[in-house]
C-alpha cells in the first residue's frame, strides 16, 4: 500500500475520533509542492469544515489530535488556512528502502491490483504492403509501454496486432503484382517493392479511369475468393508480416496474437444482418447505417456499416472484432491506441456496442500526431515520409559514433550492444517522455538526442551506480549478503530526499494507467535519477566514515538502482553494463 493509501486510511480514523463518520467526499492525500512543509497533504479540514460548522483551522487541528499514534507520520502539521501537512518519519522511509532492496521480485514497493481484469490492447497496426513509418512510432511505443504496466499491475493483459490485411489497397497490389512486379526487388527487400508497386498503380488510377476499373476487378475476385488472387494476397501478408516482425524485434515488442482485419470477413454479414433484426441498423439510401437522434455529440453523424453497393467497412470490422474478444478473450476492457484524428470512429462504434448489449470498457487511448515539416500529417502515400527502420538504424549509428568518442577502449561487442540499447531507448523515450496528445514536427535532432532529459542520461545514471558494486570488489554472493542484512538509516537531507523519492514509485505506477499517460513515468524516473546524483555528490559511498553507514548507502544505492531499472523496463528500455 502506498504511503497516500495509508495516510488516507489514517485520516479516517482521526476523522471517526472526532465525531465525523459521513464525509460529503473521500479524504485525499497528496504530494506536497514544498517538501520544507511536509511530503504530503490534505485539504480535508476545509472540505468539511462548511458541513461541521467549524472553522476549518480548529477542525484541522482536531484531526491532527487524534490522528493514530502508529501512523507512517509523525504528528501532522497545520498551515494556512487549514491544510494538514504529513511527515513522514525517517524509520518508516528506511523500512521501505529495505524492503525495495531485499524483495525477490524486485517489485519496488508497489503491490498488484486487488481486482485484476482481462484487458485486450490494440497498438500499432499498420498496414499490409507498406512499411512503417515514423508516424507509427507513437502507437507501437505507447501501446507497448501501456501493455507492460498494466501486467507489471497485475492485469492480464493481451495484445492484438490488428494490421491493415484487407480492403481496396490490395486491388491495385494484386494488379500491379501481375503487372509491373520486379521479383528480384521483391526478393531482395519485399516491403520497398509492395509500397513501389502500389505507389505506382495508385498514381495510374487517377490518370486513367480503366486501371481503375482493372483494380476494382482485381479486388471482386480476391473478396469471390478467385485462387490466384488469394494466392497473391497471402504472399503479400507474409512478406509483410516478416518485415514487421523484424522491426518488432529490434524495439523489443512482441503480440500476442496478430487477428488482422481479414481475420474477421465471415463475421461481417451476419453482424450486419443482426443489427437490423434487432433494429440498431436502418437502410438509408441503399446503405445500412446506425443512427443517433439522442446523442448531440452524433446526431448528424450515423455510422455506416454497410455501403449500398454491398461493401463493408472499418466500423463493421470493427464490431465484430469487438465480439469477438469479449466472446472469445472475455475482455472486460478493450484498449484501443490509435490517433484522436479516429476519435468520431470509435465514439460511434463503442456506442453501437453498447446498444448491442456489451457490457465491456471501451477506451479510445488517443494520442497527438508527428506532423512532417509543412505542419501536415505524414503519410506513407507521399513517398515523402521517413521510414522507421532509417529512424532505428540512425539512432543506433549516433549512440555507436558516442560511445567510440567516450569510451573507445570496448570491445566492438560492447559497442554494438551498448548502441543499439542507448539508441533505440533515445527513440522510446522521447515519445514517452511527452504527453500522448501533443503534435510534434519530426526532428532527427529531437528523436535521437543523446544529452539532456533523454533515455541516456537515464541509462548512465543506473550504470553509474553498478559502477559502485564493482568498486567493492567483492564476490557476488558477498554483496547480495550485505545488502539482504545491512540496516538502513538516513540522517542527511539527501539520503532522505533520495528516500522520499524512491517510495514515490508506488504512487506514480496506478496514476500513468488512470490517465494512460507514460510521461508521469518519465518525469518520476527523472526527477529519481537528479535526486540519486544530489546524493551522491553530498554523501559519499565507499568513502563514509564507517561501516555502518556506507553499508546503509550501498543498500540505498541499490533501492535505486533497482527502481530505476524497473520503471525503464516499465517504458520497453534496458540498461547496459557499461556506457
Amino acid at each position: 500500500m502506498s504511503f497516500p493509501d495509508q495516510l488516507t486510511n489514517d485520516l479516517k480514523s482521526a476523522l471517526t475520533s472526532v465525531g465525523i463518520t459521513e464525509l460529503p467526499t473521500a479524504p485525499t492525500v497528496t504530494v506536497s509542492q514544498d517538501t520544507r512543509f511536509g511530503d504530503y497533504q490534505s485539504n480535508i479540514a476545509m472540505v468539511l469544515a462548511k458541513v461541521e460548522k467549524k472553522n476549518p483551522r480548529e477542525l484541522a487541528q482536531q484531526i491532527a489530535d487524534h490522528f493514530p499514534e502508529d501512523s507512517i507520520s509523525a504528528k501532522p502539521e497545520i498551515a494556512g488556512p487549514g491544510f494538514i501537512n504529513f511527515r513522514i518519519k525517517p524509520e518508516v522511509f528506511a523500512a521501505h528502502i529495505e524492503n525495495v532492496a531485499r524483495d525477490p521480485e524486485s517489485r519496488c514497493g508497489h503491490t498488484p491490483v486487488a481486482e485484476a481484469k482481462t484487458i485486450v490492447l490494440d497498438f500499432s497496426a499498420p498496414n499490409v504492403a507498406k512499411p512503417m513509418h515514423v508516424g507509427h512510432i507513437r502507437s507501437t511505443i505507447i501501446g507497448d509501454t501501456l501493455a507492460r504496466i498494466a501486467r507489471f499491475s497485475g492485469h492480464h493483459v493481451i495484445t492484438d496486432n490488428h494490421i491493415g490485411d484487407w480492403g481496396t489497397q490490395f486491388g491495385m497490389i494484386i494488379h500491379g503484382w501481375k503487372t509491373i512486379l520486379n521479383t528480384s526487388e521483391l526478393e531482395n527487400d519485399p516491403i520497398t517493392e509492395l509500397l513501389r508497386v502500389y505507389k505506382t498503380i495508385n498514381d495510374q488510377c487517377k490518370a486513367d479511369e480503366s486501371v481503375r476499373n482493372l483494380c476494382k476487378a482485381e479486388l471482386v475476385a480476391l473478396q469471390a475468393g478467385d485462387e490466384e488472387n488469394l494466392q497473391i494476397w497471402q504472399r503479400c501478408v507474409e512478406l509483410s508480416i516478416a518485415g514487421l516482425k523484424g522491426i518488432y524485434e529490434k524495439l523489443d515488442i512482441h503480440f500476442d496474437h496478430w487477428l488482422g482485419e481479414s481475420a474477421f470477413n465471415g463475421r461481417l454479414a451476419p453482424l450486419v444482418t443482426r443489427l437490423i433484426d434487432e433494429k440498431i441498423a436502418e437502410e438509408s439510401d441503399g446503405a445500412i447505417c446506425v443512427f443517433f437522434p439522442d446523442i448531440k455529440a452524433l446526431k448528424d453523424r450515423p455510422c455506416l456499416i454497410r455501403k449500398a453497393d454491398g461493401g463493408f467497412l472499418y466500423a463493421t470490422t470493427d464490431l465484430a472484432t469487438i465480439d469477438f474478444r469479449v466472446q472469445e478473450w472475455q475482455a472486460d476492457e478493450i484498449w484501443y491506441v490509435v490517433g484522436a484524428p479516429q476519435q468520431l470512429h470509435f465514439q460511434q462504434i463503442f456506442e453501437v456496442a453498447k446498444q448491442m448489449g456489451h457490457k465491456v470498457a471501451l477506451n479510445h487511448i488517443a494520442h497527438g500526431s508527428i506532423l512532417g515539416d509543412d505542419h501536415k500529417l505524414m503519410r506513407t502515400r507521399s513517398g515523402e515520409n521517413v521510414q522507421l527502420t532509417d529512424v532505428l538504424d540512425e539512432a543506433v549509428s549516433r549512440s555507436r559514433a558516442a560511445i567510440e568518442a567516450k569510451n573507445p577502449g570496448l570491445s566492438d561487442d560492447e559497442k554494438d550492444d551498448i548502441s543499439e540499447i542507448v539508441g533505440i531507448g533515445s527513440v522510446k523515450f522521447a515519445e514517452l517522455s511527452q504527453h500522448r496528445m501533443t503534435d510534434y514536427v519530426f526532428s532527427w535532432e529531437r528523436m535521437l538526442a543523446l544529452t539532456g532529459d533523454t533515455a541516456p542520461y537515464l541509462q548512465y545514471s543506473a550504470v553509474r551506480i553498478q559502477s559502485i558494486f564493482r568498486k567493492l570488489e567483492k564476490p557476488q554472493e558477498e554483496i547480495d549478503t550485505l545488502l539482504t542484512t545491512s540496516p538502513v538509516t538516513l540522517s542527511e537531507n539527501a539520503e532522505l530526499e533520495l528516500a522520499r523519492q524512491i517510495s514515490r514509485f508506488p504512487e506514480i505506477i496506478p496514476t500513468v494507467l488512470d490517465g494512460f499517460r507514460p510521461n508521469l513515468l518519465c518525469t518520476y524516473l527523472l526527477d529519481l535519477a537528479r535526486a540519486f546524483h544530489s546524493f551522491f555528490e553530498a554523501c559519499p559511498v565507499l568513502k563514509a566514515e564507517d561501516k555502518s553507514t556506507i553499508n546503509s548507502r550501498l543498500v540505498l544505492a541499490h533501492a535505486t538502482v533497482r527502481t530505476l531499472t524497473t520503471g525503464l523496463s516499465l517504458l520497453g528500455m534496458k540498461v547496459p553494463e557499461k556506457m
